[in-house]
């Protein structure tokens, strides 16, 4: 496999990718008090609650056969790109240290999301910021292996400097670059970062969301040129003038709080989703894709499904 690390696009044939572990500890009683004007309405409501009774508390022992289903969601998903021979790099485990000084904290601690902690526009790799204080941590389980990267590719890692700014907010469209916001994780400060760094080169297009959603590919999957799922109602602005001319397959404000945008092309005619969305996938076949579908309601539990657990490094 080559060391290039090169994204440009959501559908170009997915390569190389960083694959999340699954590791989560509850915050603080405290924690979850003070964040509690809105932070977590982009939950399903069937699992807003799930941490009364188990804060500070390791999601592993909360919920042992959970936890276990969570883990083998993921080797199901290892065994479908290693099937397309696509190779997967995983993060490396918490320590015990850092386990411990989350805990101390209150914060709790997380590295179940990779796609948010940092991100690939073209050759550059870039390391968000996030808001939530559980997840300022979860770029130290992935940060040694893309400074090696990075240096092995000869090719930029930044880090972002102003505002927030999260990966799943982030959609690469060619040298376009679509970046939503809704005030629960990236911020216009952050974008205009992003615009200000990349140059002429890009167009950088804020995106502003329905505050129910957190982030941008939440609402909107690219399948490929000319064809999206998407969530209308999410757009508070209308849908960017870029994809107007779109096929849509369209999904509802609810739907896409259950992550029904959140899949992840392999190529421009290859679809992972989940297998709960038994209406939604035979409209995607329709349009000739194939679709596998694989059980990801664990993934889905805090928020985030298959594009929230990868960062593809190779995309082009």
């Amino acid at each position: 496999m080559s060391d290039t690390i090169n994204v440009i696009s959501e559908f170009a044939p997915l390569k190389k990718v960083v694959l999340a572990q699954s590791e989560f500890a509850f915050s603080s009683k405290a924690v979850y008090d003070e964040l509690d004007n809105g932070e977590y309405d982009f939950l399903d409501e069937k699992y807003a609650d799930i941490e009364v009774g188990h804060y500070s508390e390791d999601f592993a022992t909360a919920y042992p056969k959970l936890n276990q289903q969570w883990l083998t969601e993921k080797q199901n998903l290892i065994n479908i790109f290693q099937q397309h021979q696509i190779d997967v790099i995983r993060p490396r485990r918490l320590t015990e240290t850092e386990k411990a000084h989350g805990i101390t904290s209150g914060d709790g601690y997380s590295n179940f999301f990779v796609r948010d902690p940092f991100f690939t526009i073209g050759s550059a790799v870039i390391k968000g910021n996030l808001r939530l204080p559980h997840r300022k941590h979860e770029i130290d389980t992935i940060n040694d292996y893309l400074e090696s990267a990075t240096q092995v590719a000869h090719t930029p890692y930044l880090s972002v400097t102003q505002g927030y700014l999260e990966g799943g907010d982030v959609l690469v469209l060619g040298h376009d670059v679509l970046v939503g916001y809704s005030g629960l994780a990236s911020d216009l400060t952050g974008i205009q970062w992003l615009s200000e760094t990349l140059g002429s080169d890009y167009h950088v297009i804020p995106v502003k969301l329905h505050p129910h959603i957190l982030h941008l590919d939440c609402a909107l999957s690219l399948l490929r040129p000319g064809l999206m799922i998407v969530c209308p109602e999410a757009f508070l602005d209308g849908i960017p003038d870029i994809l107007k001319n779109w096929e849509h397959i369209e999904v509802t404000l609810s739907q896409a709080t259950q992550l029904m945008c959140n899949g992840l092309p392999l190529d421009d005619h290859t679809y992972i989703t989940d297998s709960a969305f038994t209406d939604l996938i035979p409209r995607i076949e329709d349009h000739g894709i194939q679709v596998t579908a694989l059980d990801y309601q664990i993934s889905r539990m805090f928020g985030g499904s298959f594009r929230c657990t990868t960062q593809p490094l190779q995309r082009f």
